[in-house]
This record gives C-alpha cells, structure tokens and sequence, in this order.
C-alpha cells in the first residue's frame, strides 16, 4: 500500500487523542492471563503488534473477550501446551516476554515469527532465563527464532544487563516471579518501568534503586485487576513533531503517559528550544497522565547522548525529520540498538531522508544531521517499519510537493487512525 502525503501544510490545530500505549497494552495483557480470574483493560492499543500477543495467549488457552471497542477482558488462568507454534508475528515484544512468561510454567511451545523477527537474535533474553534454568533452543543450535521452551523449575539470579532494554527487564521479571529465590537485575541505564509499576499495584514486592531491582518471587496466584491504558507517547510523539515543525501550528494531545522513563525526546526537544507545555498530571493506576501541547517553534541543533537515546528509542526516527529543520547540527550517539528494530533504523532513515534532500550522515552508533534543510517530496520506503513510515509522513507534510510512502500498510502494527488523525487537521493524505 502507498501512502500519498501532499506538503505545505499550515496552521495545524485541534485536539485529538492517541492509540492506548503499545508497550502498557502488552504488559497488561500477558500479566493479566497470567493472573488469578478476569482482569479488565480499558483503553488498551488494537492493532497488528497487540493482536501478535493475543493470538499467541488464545494458544496458550487463555480466552481474551472485547465487549466494547475501548474493552478488554483478559480470563486468567494456566497456560496449557499449544497445539501449534506461537505466532508472534513481526513482534518482538510479544517474543521477548512470552519467553519470560513461559520460562516457570509448565508448558511446551515453539515461539515462531515472520522472516523479519527470525532474523533478530533472541540471545539477550535466551542467555539470562537460561543462566535462571529455562529449557530454550533456537533454530539451528542459534538464539534466533523459532525458540521451542520447555517450562522448568527457576532459581532466582542476580544479572547484570549488558544493554538497557525494558523488554530483555520484562522477561526476566517475569520469569522471577516463579523462581525459589529473589531477582537482581543491574542496568547500565534505566529504561522504562511499566512492568515494575504493574506488578507493584498487584502487590509484588518489586524494589528499585536507579538502574537496578530486586524482585521477590510471588507465593500465590497474581490478583486479577481493573486497568486503565493511556494513550502511548510514542505515538503522541508524531502529532507533537508535525505542531512543532508545521508553522502557526498548536496541537493538544490529551491523556498521554508521562512515565518519566518515557520522556526523552520531550527532553530533547525542549533542549532544542520546542514550545512545549503539559498540563495538570495524575497518577493513573500507578502511572502519569496528563495532556500535551505543542506548538510550531525554532529549532537548534543539539548532542543526544545514549543515557538520553535509551528514554527516547522508539522515538528516534520521527527525531531525525525534527533535526533536519533545526539551526545547525544535530548527533545521536550511542543509538547502535536501532539496528535491531523492525528494520535498521538508522540505515532506513538516513537513506529515505537523503531522498528528500535531507543532509544526513550514519555512523555504527548514530547519526549526525546538518539543518535547517528544506525537504522535497520524493517516493521512499518505509522498510516495514511503522516508526519509520510515519516519520517519513511528517516529513512529507513540511516537504515541497508530494510524497509516497511505500509499504505504508505497516502503519496499522501501531498507529491505525494515524491517517485520520492528520487528515483532522486538514493535511493532505490519499
């Protein structure tokens, strides 16, 4: 599918609400099957990474129910072996922390995937479950998928993470909630905290210092529980771009997560001189939430170092269209976990970028961006990426002219009203 995205637009303004958190939905989800009764998520994402996990629990035997469209009822229970391998898709998420989940029970299963998940080693989660007793095998005696996992007795462990990565921390936390004996994980960097604050509201005893934790296994069922998913602010991240870049433009994002271990690149752009404002902030069910405004601004260029890029990962792409219309020049270092995304991010936009007439360079661990650049439509790919296929859009839409987005269809893994969203305010999309 191509996405057509005319350029020129002006005066961007409104309000809208964004898809529930990806990252929220899915902890939700598997923590909530693996509870005790039925556990009700309101507001949780729908879209193609989310129906990854919930197809695999359906396997699994743990029925998921919608009574309504912005409702979710997970029925908890024991996982049972699956007929069949786990499909999880093109989600990494999914993989990484059914592993994790999978690693105490007692069930059999093959985690398998599309072309593109097989080729993303799994070995940064496979080598601590197996150092904790998990039975994991890969294809071809290799940590790459399909994984069949053999659910074992766990011992507890204490590890030292040698990349931050709050999917590798899920997995593993997961994993200790059954083990004998307590979890000690050491990050190099935080990474975000979803998954420590939803098993504290259940009452797990989770304790964080920094970039460390210790968890305590759970000696009965978890509780079932009731939930409400924000919106995800990795999506909110392309209305706030295209307000700032878009002259005499302000745009309101309301109930947006605020986790703080989520807010990297509103620190960057604030860094960069963005008119960013946050209204009043709640705590929702052990997270913040509150509404986000943005408005068109000048832009300088900045230094985005790793302790920054692991808090604004997911958001990296849609930073690179930012940079290019910022004064002077733009690094990100530190950034080399882009390249096992769901495609190489950096590669991806450096090389679609340059096609609009951005002036980009890559580096093995980043990339650097001369600005401001005035962009021209052109034909790009987005490389079945979904971050980059809407980065590429907001790029388009401050473009001269028009351009197509090949392999647009890849937008519906995280973003499905993401056309319309734009479209309400009066961008051209076809």
């Amino acid at each position: 599918m191509e996405l057509r995205v005319s350029g020129g637009a002006t005066d961007l303004r409104g309000t809208v609400r964004v898809p529930g958190d990806k990252s929220m939905t899915h902890r939700a989800l598997l923590v909530g099957s693996m509870g005790n009764g039925p556990s009700r998520i309101h507001g949780s994402l729908r879209a193609g990474v989310v129906d990854a996990m919930e197809g695999c629990l359906a396997e699994l035997g743990i029925d998921i129910e919608h009574p309504e469209a912005d409702e979710t009822i997970v029925l908890g229970g024991r996982f049972r072996s699956p007929e069949r391998a786990l499909d999880c898709k093109n989600s990494g998420t999914t993989m990484r922390l059914l592993l994790g989940a999978l690693a105490g029970s007692q069930v059999s299963a093959t985690l398998a995937g599309s072309h593109q998940l097989s080729q993303r080693p799994m070995d940064r989660v496979v080598k601590p479950l197996r150092s904790m007793g998990a039975d994991i095998s890969g294809h071809n005696g290799a940590d790459q998928p399909p994984l069949s996992i053999e659910g074992s007795r766990l011992h507890g462990i204490e590890y030292d993470m040698p990349v931050a990565s709050a999917q590798v921390k899920t997995a593993i936390m997961l994993a200790g909630l059954h083990a004998d004996g307590p979890t000690h994980l050491h990050e190099p960097s935080p990474s975000r905290d979803h998954t420590e604050r939803l098993l504290r509201e259940l009452g797990v005893s989770v304790h964080t210092n920094n970039a460390s934790l210790i968890l305590e296994p759970i000696r009965t069922p978890l509780p079932n529980f009731e939930t409400v998913i924000p919106g995800d602010f990795s999506a909110a991240a392309f209305v706030v771009a295209a307000s700032v870049l878009v002259p005499g433009s302000e745009l309101e994002i309301e109930r947006v997560g605020l986790n703080p271990s989520r807010l990297g690149l509103l620190e960057a752009l604030k860094g960069m001189g963005a008119r960013i404002a946050l209204g009043p902030v709640s705590t929702q069910n052990g997270e913040p939430v509150g509404d986000l405004t943005a408005r068109f601004s000048e832009l300088k260029g900045i230094e985005v170092g790793q302790d920054r890029v692991v808090s604004m990962i997911d958001e990296i792409p849609i930073f690179a269209v930012l940079a290019t219309q910022a004064h002077g020049e733009t690094a990100v270092r530190g950034a080399s976990e882009l390249r096992l995304k769901e495609s190489d991010r950096l590669s991806a936009m450096t090389h679609e970028l340059r096609k609009m007439g951005a002036k980009i360079e890559e580096h093995l661990d980043g990339i650097t961006i001369e600005g401001p650049t005035p962009l021209n439509g052109a034909q790009v790919s987005a490389r079945g990426d979904h971050r980059v296929a809407m980065a590429l859009a907001i790029a388009g839409i401050i473009g001269n002219g028009q351009t197509t987005i090949t392999e647009a269809e890849v937008i519906q893994q995280s973003f499905p009203e993401f056309a319309q969203t734009l479209r309400s305010f009066g961008i051209g999309l076809h």
